[in-house]
């Protein structure tokens, strides 16, 4: 028995690690930043999976998490890797790491932020980048400041517009006139307007009303702008419509009505375009139908699939992943890629292609202003849909010092940063320090090829589906891994996003990454079937004595049915569970829910031929454990909702089921026992068994294992 099969296994001390991993995952596990993946898990969290997999059960966990270990000849896989969180945390523990996903996107994207990255090589190739591309691009956002001085424009404001269906005339889609703001107002109430009457840009206070425009002296209410959730108002005639039905199926136009300048002094200035900043995205636009047309550069030529997640913005008339970008995006992006593409150097080209990828989810029609006080720009995904914005803000694409998601930028933070963690990798520091503490050996970014023998922490990567891996029978120590949950979020419909651009300069064009092996579907039935023949396959790769772990969450019953006819029917029982901390608890899907998950649970599983060897437990005793563990988090200071109870307990009665049939019992039993789940009252205090201590390794020892 492992430690992780135990009520020992601390994960309390997990969720408090996770927690402040979460706030800036990008800052504590870099390495999985690099680019974009949705659910990206806590990097903490899976190393103290891993840990207790490999764990006595009287070994103490949050004093095994910071030393280093190594435990070469056991094989890690996982057959949903994503981000590459597990194989980036087993290769830290000297696992054999296999990482396997159906979506060419996320392989790719792990490839490069866990292969070869040569630190002087990609800062020699960002430097003549620099010298050449850089100035190109940068002369696209040249404008004048507010003295009639030469400066970099760091953002252009935009709004969409449409015709009333009742007089004709076009309608600004404004939601509010106020269009820039601090985002702590009660300590800099400073905000920026736009005047509906003669376009000025002018400064006033947060929450006063009415103001006057300065320039032309209209009064008006800066927080009332036409566009109020789905409908709007005319302002010439104040006739309110629909939205969506006056935009009709032609992507809307969009009008420049502002710009965030830097002068040479390094002073911001909100202004107004001018005349000149007109006619330069007029140049831009000839060129880049000059550039197309002499196939000097190439855009992308597939356009979006009908899906959950493409249907709003494919309403709105994005028809093609090209329509989400304005013509000098169009341009800057294209001129950039084909630069990258021309390196010669394979690892930076390869290292830059993805940052560049990276690049997109900030510089398009979908992205939005965050304001001052914080990264200025707020990535399209920030709402895990595609949905239109109606002011998009326009970055630019190579940045300034004081950019934010521009290719400088995300170079420094993402490429550099990951390089560096890469070279000395961190946890996070129990205490609460700025400063991680290092306990494993640097990354040795090497690659290996799928299905051979592997030497010790080696890792290969494999794009398919993880219905059939290919691997031998019996081969693996440890399946470690996170499933898509059910229906939440379809990750091939907005992975297409990136794949148009990715599939530029190569031969066989594919239309979208979405395939029927994708362990996603709103039919829980087809849902269970793909999820099943998964976790069969992982049953025929695992060894006998092999453990099982993934983690999950679902506020539905039917997701949790799925789940439990996944696991009987791969041939796999469910031996003990825990909750953990899950990702952002700020995430928009979760700040806007009612009663809000911020729990994982990890589920253990062992092959039945073992697992029935285990002692039953019944439903009562599973209710009480627990409870006993929703009661073990909130002495830890952790708040939790009616949602997380009802995941917890769910998590515990899995445990008990020995038949499908039995499925509608458990259901039963969760809705009676989280009625009140968090009354802690009756719930006794738990005791954790005291754990064997072990002296730490001796330095030479610690030192052989960096070298």
């Amino acid at each position: 028995m492992k430690l992780i099969e135990t009520d020992a296994f601390s994960f309390e001390f997990l969720s408090r690690i996770g927690e402040r991993e979460s706030w800036r995952k990008e800052v504590h596990r870099p390495i999985y930043h690099v680019h974009k993946w949705w659910a990206k898990r806590l990097g903490s969290v899976f190393r103290g999976i891993l840990l207790g997999c490999t764990l006595g059960p009287n070994e103490d966990l949050e004093q095994e998490f910071y030393r280093t270990h190594e435990f070469s000849g056991f094989t890690v896989l996982d057959p949903f890797m994503g981000s590459g969180t597990t194989v980036g945390e087993a290769h830290k523990l000297g696992f054999t790491a296999f990482g396997r996903d159906i979506n060419p996107v996320a392989v790719n994207a792990v490839r490069v932020a866990l292969g070869p990255l040569d630190r002087r090589r990609i800062q020699e190739a960002f430097e003549d980048l620099s010298l050449t591309t850089g100035e190109q691009i940068r002369a696209l956002y040249r404008s004048w400041d507010a003295m009639n001085r030469p400066c970099e424009v760091l953002y252009h404001f935009w709004v969409m517009q449409t015709d009333c269906p009742a007089c004709g005339k076009t309608v600004e889609l404004f939601p509010s006139y106020v269009f820039a703001k601090n985002a702590y107002p009660s300590r800099k109430p400073q905000v920026q307007i736009v005047c509906p009457s003669c376009g000025d840009i002018f400064p006033g206070l947060h929450g006063k009303t009415p103001v006057s425009c300065p320039s032309c002296d209209h009064s008006f209410s800066p927080e009332s702008g036409p566009a109020r959730g789905l409908k709007a108002r005319c302002p010439h005639c104040t006739h309110s419509f629909r939205i969506i039905d006056a935009v009709g199926r032609k992507r809307p136009p969009f009008r420049h009505y502002a710009k965030l300048v830097l002068t040479r002094d390094g002073r911001k200035q909100y202004l107004a375009p001018s005349e000149v900043d007109d006619s330069i995205y007029v140049h831009c636009t000839t060129t880049l139908r000059e550039l197309v047309q002499s196939r000097g550069i190439v855009l992308p030529e597939l356009s979006l699939q009908h899906g959950h997640n493409t249907r709003q913005a494919m309403s709105y008339g994005f028809l093609a992943w090209r329509d989400f970008f304005n013509d000098r995006q169009l341009l800057a992006l294209s001129i950039l890629r084909s630069a990258i593409a021309n390196l010669s150097d394979e690892m930076s080209r390869n290292a830059f292609l993805t940052l560049f990828s990276g690049v997109l989810e900030f510089n398009n029609l979908f992205a939005s202003y965050k304001g001052e006080g914080t990264g200025a720009v707020r990535h399209m995904f920030s709402h895990h849909i595609l949905k239109p914005e109606r002011r998009p803000i326009e970055a630019n694409v190579w940045g300034t010092p004081k950019s934010s998601g521009s290719f400088s930028s995300l170079y420094r933070t993402r490429l550099l940063r990951a390089i560096d963690y890469r070279e000395n990798p961190s946890e996070v520091n129990r205490a609460g320090g700025a400063r991680g503490v290092v306990c494993s050996p640097p990354f040795v970014g090497d690659l290996q090829r799928w299905g051979v023998e592997l030497p010790p922490r080696a890792i290969a990567l494999s794009c398919g589906d993880s219905a059939v891996t290919g691997l031998p029978d019996c081969s693996i120590d440890l399946v470690v891994t996170d499933p898509p949950f059910f229906d939440n979020v379809h990750y091939s419909e907005l992975a297409d996003f990136f794949f148009a651009w990715q599939q530029l300069g190569t031969t066989e064009i594919a239309k979208t990454t979405r395939s029927e092996g994708e362990v996603q579907d709103a039919n829980v039935e087809e849902f269970a079937a793909k999820l099943r023949s998964v976790y069969q396959e992982c049953h025929r790769v695992l060894k006998n004595d092999g453990i099982f772990v993934f983690t999950y969450h679902h506020s539905r019953d039917e997701a949790w049915k799925a789940l439990a006819d996944a696991i009987l029917g791969s041939g796999f029982l469910v031996v003990n569970s825990h909750p953990v901390k899950a990702e952002m608890s700020v995430a928009t899907p979760k700040s806007q829910a009612k009663e809000p998950i911020q729990l994982d649970i990890v589920i253990v599983c062992r092959k039945s031929d073992t697992a029935h060897e285990r002692k039953t437990i019944t439903p009562k005793e599973a209710i009480l454990s627990g409870r006993t563990k929703l009661k073990r988090l909130h002495q830890a200071g952790f708040k939790l909702s009616r949602n997380d109870g009802r995941i917890v307990i769910f998590g515990q009665l899995l445990t008990t089921l020995r038949s499908p049939d039995h499925m509608q019992q458990i259901i039963e039993y969760v809705d009676r026992e989280t009625a009140n789940p968090l009354d802690f009252d009756s719930i006794p205090d738990y005791e954790p068994p005291r754990a064997v201590k072990r002296p730490p390794p001796a330095r030479e020892v610690q030192r052989a294992l960096f070298d």
